[in-house]
């Protein structure tokens, strides 16, 4: 059996537990689970509490994924990087790490549903088992002391802070709900839904908790206090565009000191006339959480941030996967596939009235000229543009969109960013992605065309909607072609 003879042998690992902790472990015979791998690492290497694994993966230039099979290990050597995430062990290395908490409140993942209620302490969970119990036999509902319910909206406070210190009311809602789907003794009697009261002793617990992470230091927290202590400053901008690491913590071992060195070195290479796209990789990588928290708490011109991080306007270092953890040009161009061909119908619908000559004039250039695409131009002058595309075109007449396209650049505060875009479609992404990246407002004029690539195109907590551009939504996808 081929599976067989690939665990028989000396395997040499190379495992990280932390930056200033790597060590090298030679194992005889590879466990046949990545289950049994973390036992063998966690009693050979002295580890503790819960973690998961992560490989470097030959087949993605050497990028970490997270280990869920075993046969996906590198023969003969392998780097291992250990990813600790709480503090009791781990159950499944298999899970996604969506419903593992983080060992670090800043570090935010996607909002696991159902949301994971964790283990209480010993004393609550046995009256929990008590009373879940006797509401089985008889559907009595507990009596809930303070004590208890303090204990409980402890513990599930610090568990939803580690996915974000910023729930959304449905998120509250989620954990509400499983909690009392877990321990059903604890609904609220009455003929509702029975989780309303903690739903709402989930907001203000989260509140108060909030303020116990600020006082620790946590960046996400500590970055939206008002400024200078005036309660009645302005606040710092918050996550309200779907990101999921929106301002993380430094990685574990990292100094402030140390990613300040890296990020010089990430400037030094980025002068040069041919730069080291993997190095420059992992530089970005290892700085991403001291950029965000400057981004996010300075808001700097976008002249310094090139200064800065010149990196970040490379086509392939926009930051916007990093963010939102979603595929730029993937979940933008495939937007584009499913709607625009109904979009365009629903706009066509809507010039057949004839007092909308110019959207009709720009519907008859796409049908000539352009394949699949919704382009935005802008006049050849950057003077007074926030945000927008500049682009470069050949045309001998006055049509509302241009016949030969030779260059599309993103503008952003009178800057061009990003230029030699092969197509406006893609600059459109990119300057999605810059965006994100410099953590910008959407325009004004425009708010509602950038929160419908968001939610719609995108599929961007596509939930949260105005009711302008769900309104839109809900005539696009109902529109028959």
């Amino acid at each position: 059996d081929l599976s067989q003879d690939i665990l028989c042998f000396t395997m040499l690992l190379r495992v990280i537990i932390s930056e200033n902790d790597i060590r090298r472990f030679s194992i005889e015979n590879i466990p046949p689970s990545v289950k049994e791998l973390c036992q063998v690492l966690q009693t050979n290497l002295g580890l503790r509490g819960g973690f998961i694994l992560q490989f470097e993966d030959p087949e993605f230039n050497h990028q970490l994924c997270n280990l869920t099979d075993i046969k996906d290990l590198p023969l003969e050597r392998a780097t291992l990087k250990v990813l600790f995430t709480a503090d009791e062990p781990i159950s499944d290395p298999t899970l996604d790490t969506c419903s593992l908490p983080s060992l670090s409140s800043g570090d935010s993942f996607e909002w696991p549903d159902p949301f994971p209620i964790p283990q209480f302490s010993h004393d609550v969970e046995l009256q929990l088992k008590e009373a879940n119990c006797r509401y089985a036999n008889d559907g009595t509902v507990m009596v809930i002391v303070k004590g208890l319910k303090t204990d409980i909206l402890d513990t599930l406070a610090d568990r939803m802070s580690k996915i974000s210190a910023y729930p959304e009311r449905h998120h509250y809602e989620c954990v509400a709900k499983a909690l009392v789907e877990k321990h059903p003794s604890l609904k609220e009697p009455g003929p509702g839904k029975g989780w309303y009261s903690w739903f709402h002793s989930l907001k203000f617990k989260l509140g108060n908790y909030r303020q116990k992470l600020s006082a620790a230091g946590c960046p996400e927290v500590v970055i939206n206090k008002r400024k200078g202590g005036d309660s009645k400053g302005k606040r710092m901008k918050k996550s309200k565009k779907g990101e999921v690491n929106y301002c993380p913590d430094p990685p574990e071992g990292q100094s402030h000191e140390n990613i300040e060195e890296k990020r010089k070195l990430m400037v030094v290479e980025m002068l040069k006339k041919d730069p080291d796209h993997q190095l420059v990789e992992h530089l970005m990588t290892t700085t991403f959480s001291q950029r965000r928290k400057e981004i996010i708490g300075d808001q700097p011109l976008v002249a310094e941030v090139l200064s800065r991080w010149p990196a970040l306007f490379l086509e392939r270092q926009v930051e916007f996967k990093r963010v939102v953890t979603t595929d730029l040009l993937e979940s933008f161009l495939n937007g584009l596939d499913d709607l625009v061909p109904k979009l365009l119908e629903v706009y066509k619908a809507a010039t057949k009235s004839g007092k909308k000559q110019t959207l009709k004039d720009m519907l008859n250039c796409l049908e000539k000229n352009v394949r699949g695409c919704c382009l935005f131009t802008l006049d050849a002058a950057m003077k007074g543009m926030t945000v927008g595309l500049l682009i470069g075109y050949e045309s001998g007449e006055q049509d509302p969109f241009p016949r030969t396209i030779f260059n599309v650049a993103v503008v952003v505060e009178e800057t061009i960013v990003l230029h030699d875009l092969k197509d406006v479609p893609c600059a459109f992404a990119m300057l999605m992605g810059i965006v994100y990246s410099l953590n910008l407002e959407y325009p004004q004029g425009m708010k509602y065309t950038f929160e419908f690539l968001q939610r719609v195109l995108m599929k961007i907590q596509p939930d949260q909607a105005s009711a302008k551009v769900n309104g839109l939504r809900n005539k696009v996808l109902s529109y028959n072609l």
